[in-house]
Order: structure tokens, then sequence, then C-alpha cells
């Protein structure tokens, strides 16, 4: 009778059971007895007195942190099917108290499309908020809130036309919404410009490396004094966070905006009067400049006599092409606003025109247009 065949493991199953037994054998074994039952906390080394700059930091943060708000906001939306309205979350921001009557500065993008938005004081007090007003066109708004008095830490506001690169500068916000944060860094550079959300251009802007992220937006950019420099807008980031590169637009834009938006609920800014054609119109005359369509009746360019586009005897007449202001070229409408901006509401202009192809120089007093 033959005998019986050897029972054979194959090789993968003969390792996988050698390395289970390893594990059994020396996996579980108890824990090593203590080397020293005796053994302490170690004592702690005296740290010694805060360095000279983190005690001004933290004074900086200590100072400054109460003006800063938390804003959230939210939208309504409708249901279709069962037309039911319903709150849902839309962001957050950040932004600074501007005075102990409980306005509040923040970015326009930051509350535009809201129909709800609740401002969080450093204290966890929480206020609904309503916007005075707002300057798309330099991205900033006003809210306020019926936050008492002495609950209010106004901002102090400082200067940015003096600031130098490489100064230091701090910037107190929300990123990702995580309140009261403070990140440090220096002036990169000055004179950008960014676009606003309505595509106008926002020129002398402040770029730091101060770590800016989404939620920073509205917020402050202090000095080394704590004063208002610039309030965080933007940042250049192909992952949408910080990447070394933030802006600020710079305080004196700042002041002046809020100002006529507290006066009165908007920006106010000077114009000549004049509804203007698109620059590409006169492009393909090969004419550099802004070609008038109409003059509004009562408005500054009427005074000065400025003539629009009209038609007479079936054929169309060019109106006035404006080419300079006070000197400068304009061959677009950022270029003419960018000069206008300068100015204030009753300040005198030289225009510079082309009328039937001769060159003129027109003062013009600037008024105040919507």
């Amino acid at each position: 009778m033959a005998g019986r065949r050897p029972f054979r493991i194959p090789p993968f199953l003969f390792y996988t059971l050698l390395l289970l037994g390893a594990w059994v054998v020396f996996g579980r074994q108890p824990p090593p007895a203590p080397t020293n039952p005796n053994a302490e906390p170690r004592l702690i080394t005296p740290r010694g007195d805060l360095a000279a700059d983190e005690k001004s930091t933290i004074e900086l943060f200590e100072a400054n942190a109460p003006a800063v708000v938390y804003i959230t906001t939210s939208e309504l939306r409708r249901d279709f099917l069962s037309l039911n309205v319903y709150e849902i979350p839309r962001g957050t921001g950040s932004g600074f108290i501007w005075d102990k009557d409980g306005n509040v500065v923040t970015n326009f993008h930051v509350i535009e499309s809201a129909n709800r938005v609740e401002v969080g004081l450093s204290d966890g007090s929480t206020w609904k908020a309503e916007v005075v007003g707002a300057a798309p066109d330099k991205d900033i708004a006003v809210l306020r809130i019926k936050a008492p008095r002495e609950r209010l830490k106004p901002v102090l506001v400082g200067e940015a036309k003096d600031l130098l690169v490489g100064q230091k500068v701090f910037a107190i916000g929300n990123p990702f919404g995580l309140d009261h944060t403070l990140t440090a860094g220096i002036v990169s550079a000055l004179g950008r410009e960014i676009k606003a959300i309505t595509g106008r251009r926002i020129k002398g802007v402040i770029q730091t490396d101060a770590a800016i992220n989404p939620g920073n937006s509205g917020g402050p950019l202090l000095d080394s004094a704590g004063r208002l420099v610039g309030i965080n807008t933007a940042i250049y980031s192909p992952a949408g966070q910080s990447a070394g590169i933030g802006f600020a637009v710079p305080v004196e834009t700042v002041n002046r905006v809020v100002t006529d938006i507290l006066r009165h609920g908007r920006d106010v800014r000077p114009g000549l009067g004049v509804t203007l054609a698109n620059p590409s119109v006169l492009r393909r005359l090969g004419v550099e400049g802004l070609l008038i369509i109409n003059v509004q009746p009562g408005s500054g360019a009427a005074a000065a006599g400025l003539r629009g586009t009209k038609r007479e005897f079936g054929e169309i007449v060019l109106g006035d092409i404006i080419t300079t202001i006070d000197g400068t070229p304009v061959a677009t409408l950022d270029d003419l606003l960018d000069q206008l901006d300068a100015h204030e509401v009753g300040d005198v202009v030289r225009v510079g025109i082309l009328r039937d192809g001769r060159p003129l120089d027109v003062p013009v007093t600037l008024n105040e247009v919507e």
C-alpha cells in the first residue's frame, strides 16, 4: 500500500504564520519595568524678560484688538418647490470700529448681496448691523451697530503717505473664521494697483507680506504705533490663501470715503458732467482720447461750453474729444477717473480737448456726480 503524501504548507502561508506568531510572542509582552521609579518633572528654566520688540507687539495687539470686529453674513434663499424662504450663511470677514457712534468699516465685498449682517465684538457680544452706505469702486462699506458707547473702542487713524518699504506693519482679523488673529510683516511695496469688484482701479495700494487670508478682508493694517494705515482688501495667491502678497487700500482713501458715506450715504465723487463713448470708437478713427456723447445740463462741462456729439442734416457731428486733464494724458475712463479722484467737488481742472481737429484748453469746475 502506498504511503501517505506529506502535508506541505505553501511558502507564503508559512511566512504569514511565522510573522503572526512573532507578533503574538513579542507584540504582547508586558512593558519594561520603570528604569527610575523616582523620576520627577524637569525644573523649569527661568525665561527672563521679553525682548523689546516682543513687548511692543504684545502691547500693540492688546491695545488694538478691541477695535477689530468679526463680521458674519447670510442671505435669503427661496425653495422653488415649497416656496419657503430660508436663511443660509454666506461668509465671514473682518472690520474695525470707526467711532463711538457704532460705525464699523469693512470691505464692500464682505457684505455684498448679504440680507443679514452681524458684528461680533472682542468682548464676545454680537450685534445686528445695518448698512449705512458703500463705495463699491473703492471696496469700502460702512455698517452701524447699536452697541453701548462704552463697549466701542475706535481704531487710531494714521497716514499711509509717509510709509516706507521695509517698515513693520501688523494685521488683525479673522482668517478662516479664527477671530482676532495677529500677523506681522513689512511694507513690501507702495503705489500698487488692484481692481475693485466693479472693475475700477484702486490706486496707491500698500503691498505687505503680513499674512492675509480669506476672512482678513476688511480688517485693519496697522503701523508699529498701532495706527490704521490701510484696510486689508485682497491677496495675490493662486491657491486662494496667503502667499506673502497682500494688499491694503490706504487710510487716506478710507478716511475720505467713510466721511462721505457718513455725510451723504454714498461716496461723493467729482466729475465733469459728461457721458463718454467707448474708447474703441476713437481708436478705430486713429484718435487717442475720450469722445463726449452728451453734456449734462447745469454741469461744470455745460458751463464751460463743452460739446457733445449730435446729428445735423442727417450726419453725425463728433463732440469734443478729451485728451488731457491738467496736462496728464487720458486715454481710458480709468485714466480720467484717476485724475478726477485727486480733486474735490468745486475744484477747477484744465481739460485739454480736440474740437474739429483743433486743440483747446478749457477750465471746468467739477460737480458732484452719481
